[in-house]
């Protein structure tokens, strides 16, 4: 009897967490997006919640400084203005530390600010996968209501910066 009334206590707990964490693949456009709070890599605070009226860009990458990431952070460079001037903001997301973040955006003068995410705390709130402590390139767009308004999984990094440009482009009249 103690057994059983254990198991189902464990069942009923792991059932429950289940139940209660949306992964990247259960979200879909329209749901609300996951809040955070959290600080970029010059320690400035990012708070979901008070960017509402703007569209967001979430870039989740695998690595600072390596062949895919940077074409994929200097291309977000290139067309940052264009971004802003069609009321967005982007944030490219990584598991590499703030230093890291720092010497990266130097090095390629980018302008988009860099989160680290070294507990992966963001990642697994968006559902991003990690291999070996490395994210897979994903990208979500959040819409100026604070929905999520489409998802990009396993991007190639060329030509993607200028894909989610025009989606936000067309989606904005």
């Amino acid at each position: 009897m103690k057994t059983a009334l254990l198991s189902l206590l464990v069942v009923m707990f792991v059932s429950s967490f289940f139940l209660c964490t949306k992964t990247l693949a259960e979200l879909k456009p329209g749901d609300p997006a996951p809040s955070f709070v959290t600080t970029d890599h010059d320690g400035k605070k990012v708070d979901l919640n008070e960017l509402k009226g703007k569209w967001v860009v979430l870039y989740f990458y695998p690595k600072d400084d390596t062949p895919g990431c940077t074409i994929e952070a200097k291309e977000f460079t290139e067309l940052y203005e264009e971004f802003l001037e069609n009321n967005t903001l982007v944030y490219g997301i990584s598991a590499d530390t703030k230093e890291s973040h720092c010497s990266f955006r130097d090095k390629y003068r980018l302008k988009v600010p860099l989160i680290p995410d070294e507990k992966h705390r963001l990642m697994s709130l968006y559902g991003v996968e990690v291999k070996n402590g490395v994210a897979s390139r994903d990208t979500v767009i959040i819409d100026t209501s604070g929905n999520i308004a489409r998802i990009y999984r396993h991007v190639k990094p060329a030509g993607h910066a200028r894909e989610v440009l025009e989606f936000i482009k067309e989606n904005s009249m």
